[in-house]
């Protein structure tokens, strides 16, 4: 059974309203982030990126010394591999959905901080002064084919995992 009790209204005959809700401010760090996120994300994945490269060129000298730059010739062909994937991945075809803050993450932080094309510039002077211009050439030529075709296998393998 229903109970027949009205609401009481007041003397006027209308329902009162609730006070307005009071407006909130956005604290301080939310608007310092918006302004500087970006900055922040980069830099945190350059520092990502470059331990990255100095834990590769660490093991690849304690591996196969230092004759030849193994590990800065790695680590350009793999962080272009990644860059290649990930652009793929999380562009706007793509299979994954990430903020822009993530996209500056990875490819501009992370990538930028590990590969290393300076290191490359002064191995391969280096390797000119030292009389080894043979060396250098075939550096120079496998480094630059290694690093388009990395950029492609990863894009085309996300590009096609985008696919499925």
């Amino acid at each position: 059974m229903q109970d027949n009790i009205s609401p009481k209204l007041p003397p006027s005959g209308q329902i009162e309203k609730p006070p307005p809700a009071r407006v909130r401010r956005r604290a301080w760090w939310s608007t310092l982030w918006d302004k500087a996120g970006s900055y922040v994300s980069v830099a945190l994945g350059s520092i990502v990126g470059a331990v990255g490269r100095f834990l590769v060129s660490v093991l690849f000298v304690s591996q196969f010394g230092d004759g030849f730059p193994w590990g800065t010739l790695f680590v350009n062909v793999t962080g272009s591999f990644v860059i290649g994937f990930y652009a793929a991945l999380t562009g706007p075809d793509g299979r994954l959905f990430v903020s822009a803050r993530q996209r500056l993450f990875v490819m501009v932080g992370i990538c930028g901080g590990y590969t290393t094309f300076s290191a490359f510039s002064l191995e391969t002077l280096r390797l000119v002064q030292s009389g080894r211009v043979q060396t250098a050439l075939v550096y120079l030529v496998v480094s630059a084919v290694t690093w388009i075709a990395s950029v492609w296998i990863g894009h085309a393998l996300a590009a096609r995992l985008n696919r499925l």
